[in-house]
Parts: structure tokens; C-alpha cells; sequence
């Protein structure tokens, strides 16, 4: 994830590091030595551990952070570990990634970390983490009639996507709201559709927010 962004991609830091806000030390990650046994003991932990999905991987989150066992991007790692551990749980998670949680509530989730830090226990992390999850999935379930919000959104994203772009080719000037109540969705979840569909390349807009238009350049790929 860092392959030519830093000169330790893909190793375990040398060195020791912190996190700073400013010139202020948020957290001082693990002493290098200590790094290899100490994620080596994470993922046993991982593995053995009884706890429910959702508790152990918000657990893990915080624990890697704690650790911060690379030079850089150990916040992205970190939360990528996470989701990949939901996803395994339920396949709902790769619809709602942590990482998108965290950039949507950024100063929350470091005040989190802090607390926890302070208190030198995960809980205060974990109950943070646990209600933007919940939050996410009340979301998800408020625009799904079926009892099975699983296996209806991971059904339907990417026939979202193509009810998108089929009302944008209609008409280039709805908006991510308009969208939203055409299709039956959140405002929020047209958005994001929008951004992933303007970042794969399939849509390109026009002009500012008011009077601009979506071009739609690829209908299917």
C-alpha cells in the first residue's frame, strides 16, 4: 500500500515514530524491537479470540494503531485489517468500508484513539467504532424493505450503479438528491455512488454544483 511512498514499504520500521498534531505527540508508536512479536501476538489473538466479530475488529483496529508497526500508512493498514475482518464476517462491509466511516467522523475517530490511549484500554475506541457501525447499517436498512439487508445490498450495488447512470444519461442535471429519491436511496448512498462511478471513469462532470451536468461516458463495462 506504500510501495513507493516510503523506502520501508512492505517491512516492519526501523526506527521509532509518532503521531503529531502540529508539533504536539498524540501517540509514540511501540519501540521498533518489540514490533515483530508483538503483531505476531496480535494475529494469534485474531485467531483464538472468541469475541464477536464486530468487538474483535474494532479490538484489532485499535491494538494495530497502538502498535503502529510500519513507517508510514499504518492508519489505512489498520483500517483495511478491520474491514477485511467484517467482510469475512458478513459481506455487507465491503458496501460500507471503515475507511469511508472514519473520513465521514476524521476528528472523532483520533479523539478515540486519544481516549484510549489515556485510559490504556481499547473501550472507549470500541464503543466509538461500534456506533458508526451502527449508524452505517441503520442507514443501509432504512432503504431496504427486506429483513435480509446483507444479501440485498451486496445484490444490488452494482444494479444501483446502472439505475445511476441510466437516469444521468436521461437527464445529466439530477442531482445526487433527485437521485436519491428516484431510486429510493439516501442522499448519502447517491453520492457515493456518484464518486465511485466518477472515479472508475464511467461519469464526468460539468460546470459548478448548481448548473453543471454528468456527462456519462461508459454505460457498462
Amino acid at each position: 500500500m506504500m510501495e513507493g511512498l516510503v523506502k520501508e514499504a512492505g517491512s516492519f520500521r526501523g526506527g521509532n515514530v509518532g503521531v503529531y498534531a502540529g508539533k504536539e505527540l498524540i501517540h509514540a508508536g511501540t519501540p521498533a524491537k518489540y514490533v515483530p512479536d508483538l503483531i505476531q501476538q496480535l494475529f494469534t489473538w485474531l485467531k483464538q479470540s472468541k469475541f464477536h466479530p464486530l468487538v474483535k475488529s474494532c479490538i484489532f483496529h485499535y491494538e494495530f494503531e497502538f502498535i503502529h508497526p510500519f513507517s508510514d500508512g499504518n492508519g489505512r493498514t489498520g483500517r483495511l485489517w478491520q474491514s477485511l475482518i467484517l467482510q469475512k464476517w458478513k459481506d455487507v462491509f465491503a458496501w460500507i468500508p471503515v475507511e469511508t466511516l472514519v473520513h465521514e467522523n476524521q476528528e472523532e475517530y483520533y479523539k478515540a484513539l486519544q481516549s484510549a490511549d489515556k485510559a490504556g484500554d481499547s473501550a472507549k475506541f470500541v464503543e466509538f467504532m461500534l456506533v458508526m457501525i451502527c449508524d452505517a447499517l441503520k442507514e443501509v436498512n432504512e432503504t431496504r424493505n427486506s429483513k435480509d439487508v446483507v444479501t440485498n445490498v451486496v445484490t444490488n450495488v452494482v444494479t444501483n450503479e446502472d439505475k445511476v447512470l441510466s437516469l444521468l444519461k436521461q437527464d445529466g442535471a439530477m442531482s445526487a438528491n433527485m437521485l436519491a429519491a428516484s431510486m429510493g436511496i439516501t442522499q448519502r448512498q447517491a453520492q457515493r455512488i456518484l464518486a465511485k462511478l466518477k472515479k472508475d471513469g464511467r461519469i464526468i462532470r460539468h460546470g459548478a454544483n448548481k448548473k453543471g451536468y454528468w456527462e456519462v461516458t461508459v454505460t457498462h463495462i
